[in-house]
């Protein structure tokens, strides 16, 4: 195991988005959802010069074999074996059983998301509360989630209903629970656009902003056009300061390997070393890609020192 003291570039998710907002760009936070491509998300970071973040939710832990230690462990030693000098969040995507995020964090991740978002407000915001209360006494960031986002792959979530966040909720949401970042529902979704089409209220972001100083997140960033995203985290008064990104990284990574079915974990690292590269530079490309043209991230690790 990679001695994560260490590693003095991964960051928490609070200290990053600070960051990110002062400078009006945003942070992406990109599922690699396969441990091989770990290290194509991090080399991506690095040759963009861009602060990223790498998640994993609950559902993606279940459904493709993973552990979070397994995840956590590959993580650190990308970031020491390939050179990673970027800032960089290892984060704790949808999740919303407590020992997954007691586990989590006990592996070194630095930031945990609870997803209460089904329940009531005053259920949410006491569950959100726990974990806040939990995962700051340890030193890692927690973002929640208020309002319900869609979905049209069910792989990080359970439904594709959507309930839009109402801004005053969110102010007093953020008052008591404390989280560092706030995962906002205002017409993005989870998975690949079919039929509807990727839309963002920012009038909604706006008056959310107005309430709460708290960082916003975007989840369902694949698919959304870049100048709609780009609009979002430049608000005069300050937007989003993270998006969410998995969706995107596996069709690129599939069709490089000329796939159409999702692999298990194990699959993607029996595959060869040949296929492995082109995959991982598939990856790397999208990721890339996004911080040039989706984000307005690259270069901007500079803005860490």
């Amino acid at each position: 195991m990679v001695n994560h003291t260490r590693c003095e570039n991964v960051i928490t998710l609070k200290k990053a988005l600070e960051v990110a907002e002062a400078n009006h760009f945003a942070i992406g936070s990109f599922s690699p959802r396969y441990t091989p491509m770990i290290k194509a998300v991090l080399q991506a970071g690095q040759q963009a010069s861009s602060p990223l973040i790498v998640q994993i939710s609950h559902k993606e832990l279940v459904r493709y074999g993973i552990t979070p230690g397994e995840f956590a462990e590959e993580f650190y030693r990308q970031i020491t074996d390939s050179g990673i000098t970027v800032p960089a969040v290892l984060h704790l995507d949808h999740t919303k059983e407590m020992g997954t995020i007691q586990e989590a964090i006990d592996a070194g991740f630095t930031s945990v998301m609870i997803d209460a978002s089904e329940k009531p407000f005053a259920e949410n915001a006491a569950i959100s509360r726990e974990v806040a209360e939990y995962a700051h006494a340890k030193g890692v960031s927690v973002e929640a989630e208020l309002g319900m986002i869609g979905t049209t792959d069910f792989v990080e979530t359970d439904t594709d209903e959507e309930l839009f966040t109402n801004p005053d909720e969110a102010a007093e949401f953020v008052r008591i629970t404390g989280v560092d970042a706030l995962a906002v529902s205002c017409g993005t979704a989870h998975g690949v656009y079919n039929v509807r089409k990727a839309r963002i209220e920012y009038d909604r972001l706006s008056a959310i902003r107005a309430l709460t100083p708290v960082h916003l997140v975007l989840h369902g960033g694949s698919g959304v056009p870049s100048e709609m995203m780009r609009k979002a985290f430049q608000l005069p008064e300050g937007g989003v300061s993270k998006v969410n990104i998995a969706t995107d990284l596996e069709l690129s990574l599939l069709a490089a390997l000329g796939r159409e079915e999702r692999m298990s974990n194990a699959e993607c690292k029996s595959l060869s070393a040949d296929r492995l590269q082109i995959g991982r530079q598939a990856v790397t490309d999208t990721v890339i890609e996004k911080m040039n043209q989706f984000l307005l991230s690259s270069g901007k690790a500079s803005c860490f020192q």
